[in-house]
């Protein structure tokens, strides 16, 4: 497990509570968190009432230590992140191993969501990278309510064998092939999140969320089908379902840092109150550059960026989105 915030707690919380023979070792960043884990078994930081059993031993600020024991390299930092995490790793170090993404993001400069990346960089073999994608809450997995994730993996096969090393009395899993639409999805729902916190902030309703999220969802599948034209069904819960509660949930990042800037907060304030990482607001900026390749009509990821990097208004950029919703 690379990562030390919320989702690598829930996923290190879902490995432990599943019986298996495999052994989760933590690439932690932080020093003091490490030895507050090792002695209290919880994450001082994130998730701190989730119990880690986790066997000290096993929980390093040494990445390389943790990659020479890994079969599965889950990785749950940051996209933005990201090469800053790996740095010192090169294609040898990965090479034979399964490479996890639960990052919810874009690699910022590169523009690339975490599988082309790992690939294009590392030289992973396609058929070795992973996606784990929603519905699917941290902080509920910390209450152990009934959740489900997606698998995807050109692989499928391989995909069942990580799923059920998640499957839990309280996680479900399907696999899925659709490895770059599933990622895209995960990386457009924040974006989507984002503008639906900014219409709450602003003062829109129900009725008006739920014809934003209506137009998201088929913004989403005009753009995954350009990107990665095969047969997938985007009502299926790991792009539909993602999407809803990522735009509707309390436990919402995305969605809580939309409603501060839609409220008026600058960028710069909402992520410093906030104290963490809304993807959404790098993801939007790369996504913007990456249409650019492809140029499908997107006014709801549009209305985002001028807002969020342009420094439009939102309340003038929500309402003339409002023109073009249906």
């Amino acid at each position: 497990m690379i990562g030390g915030g919320s989702w690598a707690t829930a996923m290190v919380k879902m490995l432990t509570d599943n019986q298996t023979e495999k052994e989760v070792f933590w690439w932690m960043r932080n020093e003091e968190a490490i030895l507050h884990v090792r002695k209290y078994k919880h994450n001082p930081n994130y998730l701190s009432s989730v119990e880690v059993r986790v066997p000290d031993g096993n929980i390093s600020s040494d990445l390389g230590s943790i990659v020479r024991h890994a079969d599965y390299l889950v990785m749950n930092v940051p996209a933005a992140f990201l090469k800053e995490a790996l740095n010192g790793l090169d294609a040898a170090a990965l090479k034979g191993k399964k490479i996890v993404s639960a990052i919810k993001g874009i690699v910022p400069d590169e523009n690339q969501i975490i599988g082309e990346f790992m690939h294009e960089k590392y030289g992973v073999p396609l058929q070795d990278i992973l996606v784990v994608s929603g519905p699917c809450h941290a902080e509920e997995v910390a209450l152990e309510k009934l959740s489900y994730l997606t698998i995807a993996c050109t692989d499928t096969a391989a995909a069942a064998v990580f799923a059920d090393l998640l499957n839990t009395r309280y996680i479900k899993t399907n696999v899925s092939e659709d490895i770059f639409g599933t990622e895209y999805a995960a990386v457009l729902k924040n974006i989507y999140a984002v503008a639906s916190g900014i219409c709450h902030g602003v003062g829109y309703g129900d009725n008006f969320q739920a014809v934003l999220i209506s137009n998201a969802i088929r913004e989403m599948k005009d753009f995954v089908e350009a990107v990665h034209p095969i047969t997938r069904d985007i009502k299926e819960s790991a792009y539909l379902g993602d999407l809803l509660v990522t735009a509707y949930s309390q436990f919402s990042r995305n969605r809580t840092f939309g409603n501060m800037v839609g409220k008026g907060y600058t960028v710069k304030s909402a992520q410093l109150e906030m104290n963490m990482i809304a993807e959404g607001y790098y993801a939007s900026r790369c996504l913007h550059l990456i249409n650019m390749q492809y140029n499908v009509d997107m006014p709801i990821c549009r209305a985002v960026y001028r807002i969020l990097y342009e420094k439009q208004s939102p309340v003038i950029e929500m309402k003339l989105l409002a023109e073009q919703l249906s």
